[in-house]
């Protein structure tokens, strides 16, 4: 693994998207730093970890910089995604547009609920979960997403890690403690609201 921070991984995702709204041939570090809310030097230490200097004066050719980037965050090919838990937040999950813009496909939703299990969300089919380690090493997905009740949170995470999945994006409110060779980020809804609680509370 190449030896770049995470804050920088979080900011090059950002200036990807700021380049794939950006409609001329060069951009200039000023640009994308406007676009992503950062100081123009910041993004200028960020790309040189891609090896990229900008032309002063002109800036960066926005194509092969948004390609480096990409290259760089492992989404030259699109990159399955599979969901488990097929509930309200999972199903909408499923339905999200914007997977595919960013390089991702969902290829699999999981579930353990019988009255579920067959029925196609999205136009996707819900599958049992004893078939997630059979897909997972099949490589029919490399990152999952945990949609699941918070009880059933560290089974799933379990069986992802014995199947190999080593990226996990869990939306369910419960801590998870990850093996070391498992990336997880956690998306915990409810902490988000109440921190924006408290700055609606303190804004004055």
């Amino acid at each position: 693994m190449r030896d770049i921070p995470r804050a920088t991984v979080g900011r090059l995702a950002r200036y990807l998207q700021s380049l794939a709204e950006y409609g001329r041939p060069t951009v200039s570090s000023e640009e994308i730093a406007e676009a992503v809310g950062v100081n123009a030097a910041q993004v200028r230490r960020d790309l040189s970890y891609l090896g990229h200097q900008g032309v002063r004066g002109v800036g960066y050719d926005a194509e092969h910089l948004r390609g480096a980037i990409m290259r760089e965050l492992g989404l030259l090919e699109t990159v399955g995604v599979a969901i488990i838990g097929v509930g309200h937040l999972g199903q909408a999950l499923a339905g999200y547009g914007g997977f595919l813009d960013r390089g991702f496909s969902v290829t699999g939703l999981y579930d353990i609920d019988p009255d579920k299990v067959g029925q196609t969300v999205q136009g996707f089919p819900i599958r049992h979960l004893d078939l997630l380690d059979e897909d997972a090493r099949a490589g029919l997905f490399a990152i999952a997403i945990i949609a699941t009740p918070a009880e059933h949170a560290p089974d799933v995470l379990d069986r992802l890690g014995q199947a190999g999945v080593r990226s996990i994006l869990n939306f369910a409110p419960a801590v998870l403690r990850p093996p070391s060779a498992v990336e997880v980020r956690n998306v915990d809804l409810s902490t988000e609201l109440q921190i924006l609680s408290f700055y609606r509370t303190h804004r004055h």
